[in-house]
Order: structure tokens, then sequence, then C-alpha cells
């Protein structure tokens, strides 16, 4: 083989290794992201809060649904607890009236994107979070500053862009997933919150997406019994303030 050969080939191989190099880079730059702890150190991320303070933010995904948002509504009002709303931007704009009645009664509106895609790119999400983010501000004057990812999943890109539209994203306790979509029998999600529920834990519920009667049912349980034991239902922003209260009371001590 002559040299012009070989040198043709090292070029081609070249550009291959190339190619390679740069596919290998630009997933990775979409499909990683840093961890819990990175992410709780530089607070755009929550997922839950160290307190002694008996509190809890239930959170809702997926709605608001004409029938059991409602519901969740009644029940939440029954027992003087707030509530934080993930809402679909598409969903929230055949029920308009119920995202006002969330924002009249003191419960907090969050963004959980338009349509509920299931994509890892983030221009599209950015977009359907702009989107809703419209929809939530023409329905209540007031544009929401919280951002749940669909099934929670993120990218170091995903969290950057986020940020730089103000939002702060919002996880859930992980050991408080009731994962009610799956209709896993009322007793089961009222023993997975109550059995392991703690000062301070985020809770995932959801009011759309499906049959929610056992969310319901769970919640006509759950309310009353963490009533009881002394808890008070807060949202994500007021657990967010009393966190930076808390730290910034410890800052104070150590001067």
């Amino acid at each position: 083989m002559n040299r012009k050969k070989w040198k043709r080939i090292a070029f081609i191989l070249f550009l291959v290794l190339l190619f390679l190099f740069a596919a290998m880079y630009v997933f990775n730059s979409l499909g990683e992201a840093k961890g819990r702890d990175y992410y709780e150190k530089t607070g755009e991320i929550i997922w839950d809060i160290k307190t002694n303070e008996k509190v809890v933010a239930l959170t809702f995904d997926d709605g608001p649904h004409p029938k059991y948002t409602e519901q969740i509504l009644d029940l939440l009002e029954q027992y003087e607890a707030k509530g934080t709303f993930f809402i679909v931007g598409q969903l929230a704009e055949k029920s308009p009236e119920l995202v006002l009645r969330m924002h009249e009664s003191g419960h907090e509106i969050a963004n959980h994107t338009y349509t509920h895609p299931y994509t890892k790119s983030v221009s599209p999400i950015m977009e359907e979070v702009n989107q809703t983010s419209d929809t939530i501000f023409s329905i209540t004057g007031t544009k929401p500053n919280l951002f749940r990812p669909v099934e929670g999943y993120y990218t170091d890109e995903l969290v950057k862009e986020s940020v730089k539209k103000g939002y702060k994203i919002v996880m859930w306790s992980w050991h408080q997933d009731t994962e009610d979509w799956k209709n896993p029998g009322v007793n089961k999600i009222v023993n997975t919150v109550l059995n392991g529920l703690g000062n301070g834990n985020v809770v995932l519920f959801h009011d759309g997406g499906g049959n929610r009667e056992q969310t319901v049912q769970a919640l006509e349980k759950i309310l009353p019994e963490l009533k009881n034991q002394g808890y008070r239902f807060i949202t994500i922003s007021q657990m967010i303030r009393l966190q930076n209260d808390s730290n910034q009371h410890i800052v104070e001590e150590g001067k």
C-alpha cells in the first residue's frame, strides 16, 4: 500500500474518532446530571428540608382533573391544609375555574409542562414550561417559579435553563412517592405516607392523569391522621422560606 493511501486511511480514521468523541460529548452533556448532594447545596433543586417543625408539603401532579382535583380541593379545605399543584398547561386551559380556585384558596400553583411530554430534549421542555407559565398567568395574574420535570427526570442542562428562567426545580422525598398513579390500593398509599413521614417531607400524589379515586380515598384517611399528630400542611414556597430562615439563624448564631 503506497504512502498516499495510508494518509487517506489515517485521515478517515481521524474523522471517525473525532465524530465519536463529539457524539460522546453531546450524549453526556444531555444525559448526565450532578447528584442530589450537589444540587441541595446550590439550592437549585429541593427534595425536602431538615426542620424540627412538624410540617409537610403535599404535592399533586398531572392535573387539574375536573372530578378528582375538585374533590381534593374540598378535602384540603376541610382540614385547613395547603397543597402545591404541579399542573399541566393544556389541562389548566380546560379547567380554568379549578386553577383559579387553587389560587384564591391559598394553594400554590406550579409548572409541570404543557402536554406532559416524555422527552429528554431541553429546548421543547422549556418551550412547554413557558407556555404553561403564560397559561397560569392568564388565569391567576401570577406566574409560577416552581417547576417539576416530567417523571422527575432532569439533566444539568435542564437545571441550568430552568434557573436561567427563574425556576427552582422541585422533586419529592424519596420515601414519599405514593405511586398512586399505579392504583396500588388505598391502604398502600396511606401506609406509604403515614409509616415513613418525617418533618419537612415532600409527598408526591397525582390528581390527574387517570383514575384517582384511590388518591382521594387515601387523603380522606391521611389528612385527619396527620392533623391529629400535629402536622401543618404548607406549600413548597413556605417550606423553602422556612429552610432559608433556619439557615439564616444558623449563620447568625455562628457569628
